[in-house]
C-alpha cells in the first residue's frame, strides 16, 4: 500500500505483513465475495484476517479520500482481533451505553438498523459483527477523517473519540 494512502494521525501499526489486492466490481453474493461479475452487492472491500490479506474495489484507485477511508476500516478489522478481551468489552459497553440513532460509517449503520433487543442482551453474532464493524467505522471517522457517513449524534461521537484517545492513543498497534 503506498504510504499517501495512509492518514500522517494514524496510530503506528506493527505486526506481520499484510497484502492488499485490487480487483474490478467487487460484490458479495451468497455470502462468497466476487469480482467483475456484476452481480450481488457491491463492496469497497474485504478483510480475509487468516490470510493477512485485503482486496480493494479498483475503483477507489481514482478517490483518495474513500480510499484512505476505506483502507483505514480494513486495518483496524486487525487491530480490532488482536484487542485484549478487557478493550473489547470496554467498547462493547460503551456501545450498550449509547441511546443515539445513527453510526459513523454505513457498515456499522445497516448492521446497527437489523438489531433487535434479544442481539444485544445476548450477544448473538449480529451484535458481535455490528460493535467490530462499528469500532471499524469509528476509526475511519477519527483517523481517515471521514466525515460523509456520519449520522451518530455529537455527544455520542465525542464519547466514541475519547474512547480511542485512552484506550488507543496514538500506538503502536498490533495488527
Amino acid at each position: 500500500m503506498p504510504p499517501h494512502v495512509l492518514p500522517p494521525r494514524l496510530p503506528r501499526l506493527v505486526g506481520r505483513a499484510i497484502r492488499f489486492q485490487w480487483r474490478l466490481q467487487l460484490a458479495v453474493s451468497n455470502k462468497r465475495l466476487v469480482a467483475g461479475r456484476g452481480r450481488g452487492t457491491p463492496v469497497h472491500a474485504a478483510a480475509f484476517l487468516n490470510q493477512r490479506r485485503v482486496i480493494l474495489d479498483s475503483a477507489l484507485a481514482s478517490r483518495p479520500s474513500e480510499l484512505r477511508r476505506i483502507v483505514v476500516h480494513e486495518l483496524f478489522h486487525f487491530v480490532w482481533r488482536r484487542l485484549s478481551n478487557q478493550q473489547r468489552w470496554s467498547w462493547e459497553a460503551l456501545l450498550h451505553s449509547e441511546r443515539s440513532p445513527g453510526e459513523l460509517g454505513w457498515s456499522a449503520e445497516w448492521r446497527k438498523r437489523r438489531l433487535t433487543h434479544y442481539d444485544r442482551r445476548r450477544r448473538t453474532r449480529r451484535w458481535r459483527e455490528y460493535i467490530a464493524e462499528s469500532f471499524c467505522d469509528t476509526a475511519a471517522w477519527l483517523y481517515a477523517r471521514a466525515r460523509r457517513e456520519n449520522t451518530l449524534g455529537p455527544r455520542a461521537a465525542a464519547r466514541r473519540r475519547r474512547w480511542f484517545l485512552q484506550r488507543i492513543g496514538s500506538g503502536p498497534l498490533a495488527v
